[in-house]
């Protein structure tokens, strides 16, 4: 497949397309999706969107500052101690990375995080939350992600960038 693509910083104007990709994708309320749009403090300039030569959208990837115990409250309870030690770390999280049907497989992912990676030097880690029943684990462990933990809905991984995560990542995996 030939793959001409640009990739564009987002802004708060992609909202809209955003809130219609996640629930496409997902299958959530329409909603309740844009409910997090609006409060989970989407980091707008870290997020890409990947358009092809006629201007369609073919892959979002949306990033956010919001806090892991705004992902997962259970974790507080469970393991106050590692949330306060990943709280201490500075991080951004993928909030959704949704690539078009046809471009999956490709190198369109890659190229989408490599137009942030730079800018994600800047962090001691990313979050990454991923739903049990959805395909991309495998993806972020070749990463490098490491599972912190788990609840009823999603399987929580850090990906390290800095020493310091990549110490809790070592701790962790131990």
């Amino acid at each position: 497949m030939q793959m001409n693509y640009t990739l564009q910083r987002m802004t708060a104007a992609d909202a809209r397309e955003t809130v219609e990709w996640m629930t496409r994708q997902y299958g959530f309320d329409p909603a309740e999706v844009e409910d997090w749009v609006a409060h989970l403090h989407f980091n707008w300039p870290l997020s890409v969107k990947a358009v092809d030569e006629n201007g369609k959208t073919i892959g979002l990837l949306n990033m956010s500052d919001y806090r892991i115990e705004e992902e997962t409250t259970q974790m507080a309870a469970e393991q106050p101690a590692l949330l306060a030690r990943l709280d201490a770390l500075r991080y951004v999280a993928v909030f959704s990375f949704i690539v078009a049907e046809p471009y999956r497989g490709t190198r369109l992912n890659y190229d989408m995080i490599m137009s942030i990676w730079d800018d994600l030097q800047g962090y001691d880690f990313v979050f990454i939350p991923v739903m049990h029943h959805l395909k991309t684990h495998r993806y972020w462990k070749r990463w490098g992600a490491v599972e912190f933990f788990r609840d009823g809905m999603s399987v929580y991984y850090l990906l390290p960038l800095s020493p310091a995560a990549r110490a809790e990542a070592a701790r962790l995996s131990l």
